[in-house]
Order: C-alpha cells, then sequence, then structure tokens
C-alpha cells in the first residue's frame, strides 16, 4: 500500500543540547522502518520528474523501489551506477533545490526524502557489504587528475571502471578535498569519506598526496614527462575573499577556509592538536551561505558565544534551511541587515566589529534585492574572533604554471560542454571551473569531463 502522507520521515538526530558540544554526527539516519515507510511515499512515476533535478542522474524511483522490496543492495548498485559518493550525497547534496524539487508529493504536501533514503542506502552498504569491487581489467591508456574533491574523484572512478590508469594527485596529506577539509565532521564523517575512498582505491585508482601541481610536478609535466594522455583539472577553489574594511588583518581574523580547514582536517579543536587554534568566547561569523553555517557551529562547538552577520534578512540567506535551522536550535543568533564596516582592535587583537544596519532595496544582477546602507546606524558587537565567509575563488597556482590555459575574470577555468579547456588534452570542472558550488554539480562536472576524455582516448571524438 502507497503511503499517502503529507509528510515525509523526519531524520532523528542528536538533541542541540548535546550535539552543539561535541563533533558527531547530528543526524542520525532513518531506521530500516523509517526507510521503508518513506519509501512507501514515492509514486513511482513513470515520467520520473525527480532525475531531472539531479547533476549525475541517479535512477531514483528504480533505487526506492528496491527498498521498497527490502532489497538494499540492490538499492545501493543502483545509486552506484551514476553516482561514485552516494554515502557523502546522501548527507551533504542540497535535495530540497534538485531531485526532491521536483518530486510529484511536493505539490501537495512534502516531497519524498530522497537524500535521507540515499544515506539509509549507502549506510547499509557500508555496514553490511563484504566484497570489495573488483578491479577492472586495464585498457592501457593512463590519465591524470589534478585534486581529490568530488570532481576528481567522481573524475577518476568513471574512468576507473573503464579500465583505465588513473592516478589522482592531492595537495593536501589526506584525499577528499573539500569533503574532508571543508565539511565538518558533525554533517560528514570523515570515516565516510575514507570508505569512499577506499572503494576508488578497489577499482585501481591511484592516490598520491602531498603533490602540489604547479609546484611539485606541472600540467606540461603529466603530459610530457610522466606519459599521461589526458589530464583534468578539479583543484577546486581554495581561494578566500576577504573585506576590504579596516583590522581586516588583525590577529583573530580568519577566513572560513583556514578556520575550518584547522578544525576539519587538523582536528584543531583536541587538545593534542598539532595544529591548535585559540578557543575564542564571541565569535562574529560574516557571511549566510552553507559555509558560514559549518563556520559557526564549529565555534559553537569550541564552547563561543557566536554571532552569523549577514547583510541580507533571514528570507534571503543562501545557506541550507536545514543548517540555518540548525545553527538556530544550536543557538546561534543571526544579526541579519547589518554589514561590518570595520574591526577595532586592543594592541594587535580582535575587539569589536562594527557593523551599518542595512535595509533591502531593488533586486540586483542576480535577482536578489540589493542591500543598501542605512546612514548613521553603526553599532558594535563584542568578539575576539572574526571569521570571513564570503566565497573562494579557483587558486591561480595552476593557472600561472601551465601556458594556454583561458581563465573568467572570477579567475575559473574556462571550459567547453565536455570540460575541455583551452589546452588540448587538459579538462577541467568543479569549483576550479565555477568557483564555490556544490558536492554535487562538481560531482556532475567529473562525470561530464571522464565521459569526453574517455571518447576523445578511444578515438571517438
Amino acid at each position: 500500500m502507497p503511503n499517502m502522507s503529507l509528510k515525509k520521515n523526519p531524520m532523528p538526530s542528536q538533541d542541540p543540547n548535546v550535539r552543539n558540544r561535541n563533533f558527531q554526527e547530528v543526524a542520525l539516519g532513518y531506521t530500516e522502518e523509517q526507510a521503508l515507510d518513506e519509501a512507501a511515499r514515492c509514486l513511482q512515476c513513470k515520467t520520473k520528474p525527480c532525475m531531472k533535478g539531479c547533476p549525475v542522474m541517479v535512477h531514483i524511483p528504480e533505487f526506492i523501489a528496491k527498498i521498497a522490496e527490502k532489497d538494499y543492495e540492490g538499492a545501493y548498485q543502483i545509486i552506484s551506477q551514476t553516482s561514485a559518493l552516494p554515502a557523502v550525497c546522501g548527507r551533504v547534496c542540497p535535495q530540497e533545490n534538485q531531485c526532491e524539487k521536483y518530486c510529484t508529493r511536493g505539490v501537495k504536501g512534502e516531497p519524498v526524502g530522497i537524500g535521507r533514503l540515499e544515506r539509509f542506502v549507502a549506510d547499509w552498504h557500508n555496514s553490511h557489504a563484504a566484497a570489495s569491487a573488483e578491479k577492472p581489467a586495464s585498457n592501457g591508456h593512463r590519465v591524470a587528475v589534478v585534486g581529490s574533491g568530488p570532481s576528481g574523484l567522481t573524475c577518476a572512478g568513471d574512468l576507473a571502471r573503464k579500465g583505465y590508469d588513473v592516478t589522482v594527485y592531492e595537495a593536501l596529506h589526506l584525499a577528499g578535498g573539500v569533503l574532508v577539509y571543508g565539511i565538518p565532521e558533525f554533517r560528514l564523517p570523515k570515516s565516510i569519506v575514507q570508505k569512499e575512498v577506499d572503494g576508488l582505491k578497489a577499482l585501481g585508482v591511484n592516490v598520491c598526496t602531498n603533490v602540489v601541481i604547479g609546484r611539485t610536478l606541472s600540467v606540461d609535466d603529466l603530459l610530457e614527462e610522466e606519459g599521461y594522455e589526458a589530464v583534468f583539472i578539479g583543484s577546486g577553489a581554495g581561494l578566500p575573499m576577504f573585506m576590504n574594511i579596516p583590522g581586516v588583518n588583525s590577529r583573530g581574523v580568519y577566513s572560513a577556509n583556514e578556520f575550518l580547514t584547522r578544525i576539519n582536517l587538523m582536528k584543531a579543536y583536541k587538545e593534542d592538536s598539532d595544529t591548535p587554534i585559540p578557543h575564542p568566547k564571541k565569535v562574529a561569523v560574516v557571511g549566510g551561505g552553507n559555509v558560514a553555517m559549518d563556520a559557526a557551529r564549529c565555534a559553537k562547538r569550541l564552547g563561543a558565544e557566536v554571532y552569523v552577520v549577514y547583510r541580507r534578512g533571514m528570507e534571503e540567506l543562501p545557506a541550507r534551511h536545514e543548517e540555518v535551522e540548525h545553527a538556530q536550535e544550536e543557538g546561534i543568533e543571526f544579526k541579519t541587515l547589518c554589514n561590518p564596516v570595520e574591526i577595532l582592535t586592543e594592541g594587535d587583537d580582535v575587539a569589536k566589529i562594527r557593523c551599518i544596519r542595512m535595509e533591502l532595496g531593488e533586486p540586483d544582477a542576480s535577482g536578489r534585492r540589493s542591500p543598501i546602507e542605512v546612514p548613521g546606524s553603526e553599532f558594535d558587537i563584542d568578539v575576539d574572533c572574526v571569521i570571513m565567509a564570503l566565497g573562494t575563488s579557483p587558486n591561480p597556482l595552476i593557472k600561472s604554471t601551465t601556458a594556454g590555459l583561458e581563465v573568467n575574470r572570477k579567475g575559473g577555468l574556462v571550459v567547453n560542454e565536455d570540460g575541455l579547456t583551452s589546452r588540448d588534452r587538459v579538462y577541467a570542472g568543479g569549483d576550479a571551473v565555477t568557483g564555490s558550488a556544490t558536492v554535487i554539480l562538481a560531482m556532475g562536472a567529473g562525470k561530464t569531463a571522464a565521459k569526453a576524455i574517455d571518447e576523445y582516448i578511444q578515438g571517438k571524438k
């Protein structure tokens, strides 16, 4: 019998007043009973509208049908046909703006919890599957992938399944890119990322860490000296943006990129960390996206009183509604319709952040109403730490060390519809092209490039 409830099964989670003091995963995942109940809400539409919202084209109705049959491994195999990172996507993808946005059940109620079901299936597989994937027979061709984030891992996995000898070069000491340095443990446990990386290694993907392409080796070295037939650049967008205001260079001002990397990759919140970070008492996080929510929630877990400072209103916050809701539940205060104009110091240390109140005017080029300063409305917030979460752009290192690579005005690599750059045999995708975007969009770009690389090497293009 179909489940015609208008609401999806809620996600079990830690109590807010407990989780805001630890780094354990907030969302606990569906039980089998909840997953079966939620799967019964799927109408199995013949037109499959949900699939058009998925950048990697997961066969959504099919995997949900397998859940309803209690064939959880079958459901996993369907997902993994097109997605290299099911356990990751089930946790961090903005399904509400993608697959669930087009779900028929969402017309007169809440859509099916597609992301929650994907997570259930992936977690079931990781807990029960005994055998690793078999390494495909080699096709004799070699491809290099720069960066081990979601676009690079997806490209590498798709090519490895076709028999390519793929080597992934990662600048940091752990593979995973933004999945390990950017997204906190309480949203995406690093053991989950490691399992996904280990699965790719089982397919034959080689992972070389501590290799900075553009320093250790160049793209030209990979093609000419190392003998790779194609290179995919998925190096992400790790260059942080700062406000041009007085005091921004003071001690206690961090980019969200550095703050989160110290917390997530270096475990700076632990007493014995090799890369400690001071435990601030009062923190202002400037920005309103998912990265701002991650930084604010990490600061809260360090014991701080935390303010999110955002120049538009609550309705305009670009972060996922779920992340904003979790932040509010955990005791984080939102200072909306205000913008920093100066960081005040005592000596070299941050003491206050001076803000000015804003009001919303006419829509800007993106369609959002432009914030306008209210003259004479300045006020101060006492803080000892400021975290700038204003977005990132691609690091210029690869461009500056590779002749003939065209970039746009924001520093992103220019590619065609297949992910091919202005250099022959050099492809790119993910944040290295678009600037900061979502994990699933980066994965989609990796899939597109992998297909194009295969067609090029096999002489189909």
